[in-house]
């Protein structure tokens, strides 16, 4: 019946708060509903009232708790509480969404990169971690899975920028019923073994480069030139107006016998 027929979305942060949303406005457009939840096992369950709801226009459209155990049930009942619309059974953690990974670091040796994390605290057989990465000039996603917490892949030209980013994946069907991935962890930028602040940094290098080498070789060109149009002054200096000879050099004997005296 409409008991089990209500479609909840159910999302376990870390083993840590369970949120459990619904689609209130459509599921039920004439009242406030409330929620009540137990991690208890066996006849004798305490029910506890939501503590805090998620709220859709005013409408109660889910709820944020602790998770306090594996075994979870869930009720909700119209707003004076005298009707149960719905209820159902889980396992929590069957819908964990893990955190994103921690510490995350690089080791580059040539072409090949090693990607690795903290070991989280706890269900690391049910982790992979997933390391995604393209250069400036893919327009898609290269993706890589391995067993946490480390990931390695090969292949990459050390002329090239690469963006990476890796996040944490759960196992489904084996840990999850849901397949729940952490968020991704701050995109990185990397050339050659080299941590950048983007792939535009690159960009910028190479086109500061290119200015610098266009600067030097205008000087040069301007030096040579002026180089050439200084022969040439000097070729047509001596064209219209040729040097005086020096009369000490044409009249050598004399200068020798008296010493410069012609007296």
């Amino acid at each position: 019946g409409q008991k089990d027929a209500i479609s909840t979305t159910i999302i376990n942060f870390n083993n840590e708060k369970m949120q459990i949303t619904w689609a209130a406005r459509e599921l039920f457009p004439s009242e406030n509903v409330s929620f009540s939840y137990t991690f208890d096992e066996g006849k004798h369950k305490v029910w506890k009232p939501c503590p805090t709801y998620i709220l859709d226009q005013d409408y109660n459209s889910g709820c944020l708790f602790k998770t306090e155990g594996p075994t979870l049930a869930i009720s909700i009942r119209n707003s004076n509480e005298s009707e149960e619309l719905f209820t159902k059974r889980l396992k929590s953690d069957f819908y964990i969404k893990p955190n994103r990974p921690e510490n995350v670091t690089f080791f580059w040796k040539e072409d090949t990169v090693t990607v690795s994390c903290n070991k989280p605290e706890r269900a690391v057989r049910c982790l992979r971690l997933e390391l995604q990465y393209k250069s400036k000039f893919d327009k898609d996603w290269q993706s890589r899975t391995s067993k946490c917490c480390s990931v390695g892949e090969q292949g990459f030209d050390p002329r090239k920028c690469y963006s990476f980013w890796v996040r944490l994946k759960r196992l489904v069907p084996y840990c999850n019923v849901v397949n729940y991935s952490s968020d991704w962890e701050a995109e990185t930028f990397w050339m050659n073994g080299t941590l950048l602040d983007s792939c535009d940094d690159d960009i910028k290098s190479q086109s500061n480069t290119v200015i610098i080498l266009s600067c030097l070789l205008a000087v040069l060109l301007m030096i040579l030139i002026f180089l050439i149009l200084l022969c040439k002054w000097q070729r047509l200096q001596k064209t219209v107006m040729p040097a005086i000879p020096d009369p000490k050099y044409i009249f050598a004997d004399l200068f020798n016998d008296h010493n410069g005296n012609f007296q």
